[in-house]
């Protein structure tokens, strides 16, 4: 479950970068510089998937993903994937997790 989420948050922050880069031509600085802490969030954010507070973090930061587009117009498009896979994430993690301890032996 950790991976996948993992995946999705490192993918996330690039996406956001590079969202960044289209944005800062048109955009305000302060714009540009809430964008920066969402993407440094988001890179710093599997560090604390081992912990619930990780998983309702990366949730919350999907939001502010899909509302970039309000900036950079693809986001919507992107950001909108990106919760979509978030979600996956831990749809699959979770069976995943719950086939695994039903395959443990104990």
């Amino acid at each position: 479950m950790r991976v996948l989420g993992s995946s999705v948050l490192v993918m996330e922050a690039l996406t956001m970068g590079f969202a960044l880069l289209i944005a800062m031509n048109s955009s305000d600085s302060w714009v540009l510089a809430l964008g920066g802490a969402v993407a440094i969030l988001l890179l710093l954010t599997p560090g604390l998937l081992r912990r619930r507070a990780g998983w309702i973090l990366g949730s919350i930061l999907q939001v502010p993903m899909v509302a970039f587009g309000s900036e950079v117009f693809a986001m919507y498009f992107l950001g909108g994937i990106f919760a979509l896979l978030w979600i996956a994430a831990i749809v699959v993690g979770r069976a995943g997790e719950a086939a695994r301890a039903r395959l443990t032996p104990q």
